[in-house]
């Protein structure tokens, strides 16, 4: 079976990581060896001090990207836990990543923040942070995600499930296991 990408998308603390979490063991279901590019994790090795200006974070989406679609192109199957604020990063990776899935999770704004147990919305609103996304910096929804999830409608399990069904329907994964969720 050869390498897919799925791109998480969403405000600072939608709930991507939580759903990237219930995804990667129904993948793993599959036998698929699943690699989950987490945004901070990389971010600590890239760039260890970031300053999450403009520039710094059109070369961390890049290099995040180009590091996806490697994974991908050697058959490994790849789900980006990343905030990706501008429309231009993601739609980067798809240029590079012929099997790419964007899923946008979509949570109020005040919501995600009363979820904020990271402190970004807390750091923006408090001045030790210009750029977070939704507050000082704008967030660009996906026009077209191959999936929409409304995560304070849904468990993560259950927005597992439908990304589960999206991938088989682009016959990107074969049929999945039943689990519950």
């Amino acid at each position: 079976m050869s390498g897919f990408a799925v791109w998480l998308t969403g405000l600072p603390a939608s709930g991507k990581s939580a759903i990237a979490a219930a995804l990667r063991p129904r993948l793993e279901a599959l036998d698929l060896r699943v690699e989950v590019l987490e945004s901070d994790a990389v971010r600590r090795v890239l760039t260890p001090a970031p300053t999450y200006s403009p520039e710094e974070r059109a070369l961390f989406y890049r290099a995040l990207a180009f590091m996806g679609s490697r994974l991908v192109a050697h058959g490994v199957p790849v789900v980006f836990d990343a905030t990706a604020n501008r429309r231009a990063y993601r739609d980067f990776a798809r240029s590079l990543i012929p099997r790419f899935m964007e899923v946008v999770v979509e949570c109020p704004f005040e919501v995600c923040m009363a979820r904020d147990r990271k402190g970004t919305y807390q750091k923006g609103l408090a001045g030790e942070s210009a750029t977070v996304p939704g507050l000082q910096d704008p967030y660009e929804p996906p026009l077209a995600p191959e999936v929409r999830i409304d995560s304070t409608r849904m468990t993560p399990a259950v927005a597992a499930g439908l990304i589960m069904a999206a991938l088989q329907e682009q016959r990107f994964t074969a049929s999945a296991p039943k689990t519950d969720g």
